[in-house]
């Protein structure tokens, strides 16, 4: 069976794409390294999956890819590749987060329209905007207040087009900020526990009272791989931790951790940050299986390790 995983090098498509490798699956990557982050730290993540003789890389962007070629003999896509961040997807960068991650899926779904190639679209909370209805659910009205939120929405509206129109099997997971080993740089957990295990300034965006539904790498793969098995096409799924904390509280639970204490420099709230998130999980637990299975502490502290081994040392 030949998956492909496209944005291969990155945080979710690396850890994704070794589960499939390790349960015997052919893989297809596809990434083109865009500049939002280091190249080594990625190429750093392709590592382990090199050393699987089933596993096969294309250097590509999306809209550069022979896509009648890439798609024969493929049973199944997992589309994480995207431009991913909130604060900088304003102003003239907005161009970007257009063609990675609206452009490119509409071009994979035009591709596959006629083999009805069964798709994972990696969506996300972003979606929801600033709602005061806590959880979120997959049937609320859909209110972004970031571009980046603007351009995933729109990339998961064209799925469930794709769906209705031409019975291509798409299926959408909201992600609820995913952290874990290989977590982007920029990523507040990552960018928290490497300050304060170099004793250094950490930069926290608002008073810190603002609360996240935190998923870890695990469970979202799982969640991935439930979903081609198992998710109703067409379908959307929420896919969270199964808790709600503050940021203040996982800055403590980080300084217990580490056994350091943090230096926190506040500044103002960032413009398209919402202050809520916490995921109705409902759906993808009686659908795909879903039960969030990492706690906090134990995902902060695989993190951890993870950065003094590999970003640190």
């Amino acid at each position: 069976m030949v998956k492909i995983v496209t944005g291969v090098a990155g945080f979710i498509g690396s850890s994704l794409a070794r589960r499939l490798l390790e349960n015997g699956e052919i893989v297809v990557g596809v990434d083109c390294f865009t500049d939002f982050y280091p190249r080594a730290i990625k190429e750093k993540n392709l590592l382990p999956l090199r050393d699987f003789p089933s596993f096969k890389f294309l250097e590509k962007n999306i809209l550069e890819l022979d896509s009648a070629k890439l798609f024969d003999g493929v049973d199944g896509i997992y589309h994480q590749a995207a431009q991913a961040g909130v604060r900088s997807s304003w102003g003239r960068d907005f161009e970007i987060y257009i063609t990675n991650n609206i452009l490119a899926t509409q071009k994979i779904l035009e591709a596959i329209k006629d083999k009805k190639i069964r798709m994972i679209y990696a969506s996300s909370s972003s979606i929801y905007g600033e709602t005061k209805k806590i959880p979120m659910h997959e049937d609320d009205l859909p209110c972004p207040v970031s571009p980046y939120g603007v351009t995933k929405l729109a990339a998961e509206h064209l799925c469930g087009l794709y769906y209705k129109n031409f019975g291509v099997p798409t299926i959408s997971l909201r992600y609820f900020t995913v952290y874990g080993p290989r977590q982007r740089p920029d990523m507040a957990f990552h960018r928290f526990l490497k300050g304060i295990m170099q004793s250094e300034e950490i930069v926290l965006y608002g008073d810190g009272e603002q609360t996240r539904d935190f998923t870890f790498i695990k469970d979202a793969v799982d969640a991935n791989v439930s979903a081609m098995e198992k998710g109703k096409a067409g379908g959307v799924y929420n896919i969270g931790g199964g808790s709600q904390v503050s940021i203040n509280y996982c800055i403590r639970r980080m300084e217990a951790i580490t056994g350091k204490k943090a230096k926190v420099k506040r500044l103002e709230r960032q413009k398209g940050d919402v202050t809520h998130t916490y995921a109705d999980t409902t759906r993808a637990g009686a659908d795909l299986g879903f039960h969030p299975s990492i706690p906090l502490d134990e995902g902060l502290l695989q993190e951890a390790e993870w950065i003094e081994k590999n970003i640190l040392s």
